[in-house]
């Protein structure tokens, strides 16, 4: 299979505003947004596509789609992973960590990009005082805590709009990646806390060094604008006014967080050691363009093989990784369904391919051969989940 062209383009790094972008992946016909509720198969299947140009840049490490185009955030968007177990506790250990970690017991969170609003729940049931969540998804009327009282919902975008709220924690997971112009929204962020050095910044969003080194390509996709590593995205934060204090990778080497505070000492403090890895990111980007062909033929393959004896294979997770796996694949007839634990998802169809969404219990009937789990770490919850249903298909992770 014939690699996407590789050809630089004279448009700036949005990270550090170096002036030109090496675009190493090209992609059309991709769905504008991965998440979105779509009540039927026709609405799903004349979804609007967008573009894909992954560009990389040499100097920060700095990864963009630079053909992006604004995708919706609404009531519709359907990203959260609250319903599994497995991620949930995790995340609500990661809210008692912050909270224990930097004294935040009785003060206040601001939560840029809340989602559903799980996580600024969890930071207040761990001992934070309250909580203000921003995100133009937001639904109040899920949230069942007792610390209900302590939090307010704003159902908006971040802007400098909200600059007047003050915080002792400003918290953003899994939203910057969404953000095209980077560098102007943490220059946004950093002139909003003003002159509150003791606020603290803490930060989680996917790691594309991941993404780079596996050809995880069900993993780069539309509303997805912006790609960090630790060290592109360390190296954001102090040109944009931050101390860094804590970088780490978490939940399997996937994501990243990172810990900070505003300083106004431009680029303060010396790099940790884990924000060296240019060299790393240009080998990964290289092993991306190199790869990927092979490995979008090899899926396609195997689904056609047992598409061939009768087999019928199922995607699990009905998110943006399903949606990336099956317009990359071009799959339509080979998968006819895509499976969620979320409720709110069942009955619904993936946008671009227009698979049906369906509960576990579905497969009790359908029997499938295959299934794929978008993100490996939860084969064992998706184990556990088919044992329940007295079902054995081979179970393989993307």
């Amino acid at each position: 299979m014939a690699r996407s062209p590789r050809y630089p383009v004279a448009s700036p790094c949005p990270a550090c505003g170096h002036p030109e972008l090496d675009v190493f992946h090209c992609q059309d016909g991709i769905p504008t947004n991965s998440c979105l509720l779509l009540d039927t198969r026709s609405e799903a299947e004349r979804f609007p596509r967008g573009r894909m140009e992954f560009g990389f840049c040499h100097a920060c490490g700095f990864l963009a789609n630079i053909a992006f185009e604004e995708a919706e955030y609404s009531s519709r968007y359907e990203e959260t992973q609250g319903f599994s177990k497995l991620f949930v506790e995790w995340a609500q250990d990661l809210a008692k960590r912050w909270v224990d970690k930097y004294d935040l017991h009785g003060k206040s969170v601001l939560e840029i990009g809340c989602g559903k609003g799980e996580f600024l729940v969890w930071m207040v049931e761990a001992g934070a005082g309250s909580g203000v969540g921003i995100d133009p998804g937001v639904h109040p009327e899920r949230i069942d805590s007792e610390v209900a009282d302590r939090l307010t919902w704003v159902a908006d975008f971040y802007s400098e709009e909200y600059a007047h709220l003050e915080a002792d924690a400003v918290v953003c997971r899994h939203t910057l990646e969404h953000i095209a112009p980077v560098g102007e929204f943490m220059a946004t962020v950093r002139k909003a806390i003003g002159d509150r050095p003791e606020t603290i910044v803490l930060f989680e969003l996917p790691d594309v060094a991941r993404v780079l080194d596996e050809v995880a390509f069900w993993d780069v996709y539309h509303e997805h604008c912006s790609y960090f590593s630790l060290g592109s995205l360390a190296r954001l934060f102090r040109r944009t006014g931050f101390e860094v204090l804590h970088l780490e990778l978490d939940y399997d080497g996937q994501y990243l967080l990172i810990e900070a505070r505003p300083s106004t000492v431009p680029a303060p403090g010396e790099p940790n050691a884990l924000e060296d890895d240019l060299e790393a990111l240009t080998k990964g980007v290289d092993k991306y363009w190199e790869e990927y062909g092979a490995i979008k033929g090899a899926w396609r393959q195997r689904l056609a093989d047992l598409r061939a004896k009768g087999g019928k294979a199922v995607i699990w997770g009905a998110g943006s990784k399903g949606v990336a796996y099956l317009t990359n694949l071009g799959l339509l007839d080979e998968i006819e369904y895509a499976v969620d634990i979320n409720p709110y998802k069942t009955g619904k169809f993936m946008a671009g391919t227009g698979q049906q969404i369906v509960a576990p219990e579905f497969l009790v009937d359908y029997k499938p051969d295959l299934v794929i789990a978008m993100n490996p770490i939860y084969l064992g919850e998706i184990r556990a989940k088919l044992d329940e249903l007295g079902l054995d298909p081979e179970l393989v992770g993307a």
